[in-house]
């Protein structure tokens, strides 16, 4: 009888893969003469700037500093003058505060010349003597965030609580999104260099071993991160069914540990600290090269002439990344960013992208038109898909009336928002838009009572 690779055991949906990128090659995009770096371009409390207007930068510098032990700081990705520290608009159209930078010729030359040809500040046995928390402190200096989408500082999960003992770390290779390829890229392009970096996050958090999950998908990233971990007892790389949301953080380690993490709880709470691939790669860059976080493998893709998996520099204008893939096809489309599962829609152009864009989605208007909504018919399908085990359109009705205390007892704050709710609905309800204004308010509640006490 087949052996069928490990995955988790509640719900999941099996959405059109629409890998259209698969297979090629990382593009370098030519640096930008113009960056805007937004402040709050990562959970938790936004950069502080530690440059004014009129300053010359360096690419590489640091330009706000972590402004507390939850929050990430922001480098340039070029040289060049501060001409302004103000409000720019982000993607969602809300207004939110950035530097912005601007290079001269002579600044961009330097630039990609540098680009072309890093320095390597450290060699293999130099990587090998950093101590845990000299990893840390390297993470936390090159503003490290998870690079899968959640932007959380990562020097935050690589020092775990002194009494949770961490038996393993969990890379997330699983890029269960539809259409995103990025991190496909990157482990058929670089998995000694991930590999690298999933050792020295394996030291930083106390972690026995590690273990590099990928979708089965992806046979050839498979075999370049299993010949690259070969050579190392402790690392390990596992094949995992396809299916959505593999790439879930609790789903994960089910599917790779058989643990269980119990409700408000982090992965900590069962011995596990989980990483994205593309961060375990930046981490490396960090430490090897002494390359903060300022440039990222995005995947443009959908209705664009060259669909493909772009690097870009982080504050780049999202307009002349989609102009570089050879502009749209259609007149009427929508932008998101990210998956057409978990990703936001984009209806400002002008912004910059941030550290956790992964990618860039083109679909036309008549595929992006969400249906009329019609009432529920008490199907079950989204009770059966939901990975949490979740009631979705209870907690979903709770959000759309308000009733906040009767949602977080119904386990609204453990949703995911993986969408796959919304996705089997045949009623095509916004199930998971409304449990998403019912965690945000429920969060807000919570924060108004915290403030009163």
């Amino acid at each position: 009888m087949k052996k069928h690779n490990p995955t988790f055991t509640k719900g999941g949906v099996h959405p059109p893969q629409s890998k259209l990128t698969a297979g090629q090659p990382v593009v370098p995009v030519a640096l930008p003469r113009k960056v805007m770096l937004l402040l709050n371009q990562h959970i938790g409390a936004p950069a502080t700037p530690v440059v004014a207007k009129g300053d010359e930068v360096t690419r590489g510098q640091l330009v706000a500093d972590a402004s507390g032990f939850v929050s990430a700081s922001i480098h340039t990705p070029i040289s060049g003058v501060v001409t302004d520290i103000r409000d720019v608009f982000s993607s969602t159209g809300m207004p939110v505060k950035a530097i912005v930078i601007e290079a001269e010729e002579h600044h961009h030359i330097a630039d990609e010349n540098a680009r072309k040809a890093p320095q390597m500040l450290r060699d293999t046995a130099q990587l090998d003597a950093l101590t845990p928390a000299e990893i840390r402190d390297i993470a936390g200096g090159c503003g490290l965030v998870g690079l899968g989408g959640a932007t959380f500082p990562a020097k935050v999960k690589l020092a775990p609580p002194a009494d949770a003992k961490i038996d393993y770390l969990i890379i997330n290779g699983a890029e269960c999104e539809p259409y995103l390829t990025c991190d496909d890229a990157l482990m058929r392009s670089k998995p000694d260099e991930i590999i690298a970096g999933v050792r020295l996050m394996a030291r930083a958090c106390g972690a026995a071993s590690a273990i590099v999950g990928i979708e089965d998908n992806k046979p050839e990233a498979i075999g370049e991160m299993t010949r690259a971990a070969s050579p190392f007892s402790d690392v390990k790389v596992v094949a995992l069914q396809t299916k959505y949301p593999q790439g879930g953080e609790k789903q994960l380690v089910q599917a790779l540990t058989g643990r269980s993490i119990p409700s408000g709880a982090l992965p900590a709470a069962v011995g596990v600290v989980v990483h994205n691939v593309a961060t375990a790669h930046a981490l490396f860059r960090a430490a090897a090269h002494g390359l903060p976080v300022m440039e990222r493998i995005v995947t443009v893709t959908g209705d664009v002439a060259r669909p493909g998996n772009y690097l870009v520099a982080v504050g780049s204008r999202i307009g002349s990344i989609i102009d570089t893939a050879g502009g749209l096809r259609g007149d009427n489309c929508k932008i998101v960013l990210g998956g057409p599962m978990m990703g936001r829609a984009a209806n400002n152009v002008d912004a910059p992208t941030i550290k956790g864009v992964s990618g860039i989605l083109i679909m036309p208007e008549d595929r992006a038109r969400r249906p009329q909504a019609m009432p529920c018919i008490r199907c079950g399908c989204c009770l059966r898909v939901c990975p949490m085990g979740l009631e979705p359109y209870l907690i979903s009705t709770y959000g759309r009336l308000g009733l906040l205390d009767e949602g977080a007892a119904a386990g609204t704050m453990d949703c995911i928002e993986c969408g796959c709710c919304s996705y089997t609905c045949p009623s095509d309800r916004p199930l998971v838009d409304f449990i998403r204004l019912g965690k945000k308010n429920i969060a807000d509640k919570k924060t108004s009572r915290c403030r009163r006490c």
